[in-house]
């Protein structure tokens, strides 16, 4: 007697159907198109949870600039003295406190000057 193996069948493409809900046209109701969105979508996220990082760190560079140049210094002099006085604050913790904690981020750009 042959085993046929329907509900593992059927459960594993209305689970492959349930992941492209809201995709447009076949991609969202054919199988074979519905695997290759998934795939495609699966790639894309990957590549898009490193071009995140990349991109908040561009901004907060842009913030810390912009707050220098309002004391009266440039982003890459900023960074290189703090370098050489061996103040290590991440490049995220500064651009917060650019943004939020001007006065305390002016008592920094003081002590690197």
């Amino acid at each position: 007697m042959r085993i046929k193996r329907g509900k593992i069948h059927l459960k594993r493409r209305k689970h492959l159907l349930e992941r492209t809900r809201g995709f447009k046209w076949g991609r969202k109701s054919k199988v074979k198109l519905a695997k290759a969105a998934i795939f495609k979508a699966g790639e894309h996220a990957f590549a898009d949870r490193r071009r995140k990082k990349r991109e908040f760190r561009a901004l907060w560079q842009i913030k810390i600039n912009a707050a220098c140049r309002e004391n009266g210094i440039n982003y890459s002099q900023f960074i290189n003295k703090l370098k050489k006085n061996k103040i290590e604050l991440n490049r995220k913790i500064l651009a917060d406190l650019a943004e939020n904690h001007k006065e305390v981020f002016g008592k920094i750009i003081e002590e690197v000057k």
